[in-house]
């Protein structure tokens, strides 16, 4: 096993923080991972890993090595990607929102592999946010804020939290002129778990919010999106969910004057100074593309 190599596992050790996880996420044998480690710290003459009932962590030496290293690694990885004839090469693997990764992700996607045809992606579509490090993803395509973390983020674009209705509901009831007013409408609430039945807006009252009293919940937007085809009633959807039925005429954009600010849609990936060239030129694309993929107006 060469130097480079011995190091690569030290760092997904510590990163997984468990053998059994490291060897997964490299595809190689424990046993493997395990002499690795063990051949890394008699070379280096000290412990790099304290070993606990539950999880592996670095010890301050190993923390130390663990930044060089990782710094060593992206670099090694960098330079052969420049010397090939063909660097953007290998298996990308990406995580990205169900919705928008159907309808955004996957174009950009095949117009990745015909631009490299060197290269392989495998998508994984999932509304929760899939752990980078344990699930051995590269890049996590996410929409909203996100707390600061040991990965790198990379803004990519914005969607909107939009109000809407079919046509043929806003027909007979009350017009609707400000935040105040869905009081005397009918609501359709999309909620995930822990939230609560608020719709907050922006606009002339920064945070001003309604509290709803829905005839309907359902815990997903599509849903939603049905019912409100149906005119069973206003609901919000993010502004790519609903882009669709806007094309359509199926559902009217409501109050877009009091929209809340528009969320970022992020590039995330584990930490380190260079990623490989597959990679950066995934990054490359999702800068290019996606806005255009995705335009998104402020009303």
């Amino acid at each position: 096993m060469d130097r480079i190599e011995e190091l690569a596992i030290f760092v997904a050790i510590v990163d997984v923080g468990s053998l059994a996880g490291a060897a997964r996420r490299l595809r190689r044998s424990r046993p493997a991972v395990t002499r690795a480690l063990a051949a890394l710290e008699e070379r280096v003459g000290t412990r790099l890993i304290a070993r606990t009932t539950r999880r592996l962590t670095p010890s301050d030496a190993g923390r130390e090595l663990a930044a060089t290293a990782r710094r060593l690694v992206a670099d090694y990885e960098t330079a052969i990607g420049v010397a090939t004839a063909d660097p953007v090469s290998g298996l990308l693997r990406i995580t990205a929102p169900l919705a928008f990764g159907r309808r955004h992700v996957t174009p950009l996607v095949s117009e990745f592999l015909d631009r490299y045809p060197q290269a392989q992606v495998e998508l994984v579509l999932a509304d929760r946010n899939l752990d980078l490090i344990e699930e051995d993803l590269h890049l996590a395509i996410r929409i909203g804020p996100l707390p600061n973390s040991r990965f790198l983020m990379r803004k990519v674009g914005e969607v909107r939290r939009i109000l809407v209705a079919a046509p043929s509901y806003m027909a007979r009831c009350p017009p609707l002129r400000r935040p105040a007013d869905i009081a005397v409408h009918e609501t359709i609430a999309s909620v995930a778990a822990n939230q609560t039945l608020r719709w907050r807006f922006g606009g002339p009252r920064q945070g001003s919010g309604v509290v709803l009293t829905p005839r309907l919940i359902v815990n997903e937007i599509e849903s939603a999106l049905i019912a409100a085809r149906a005119g069973r009633g206003l609901t919000r959807a993010l502004s790519y969910q609903a882009a669709d039925d806007l094309a359509a005429g199926t559902l009217v954009r409501l109050l877009p004057e009091f929209e809340p600010p528009p969320l970022p849609v992020q590039i995330v990936m584990p930490g380190g100074r260079h990623p490989p060239p597959r990679v950066r030129a995934f990054i490359d694309l999702a800068v290019e593309r996606l806005p255009q993929l995705a335009p998104i107006g402020p009303g």
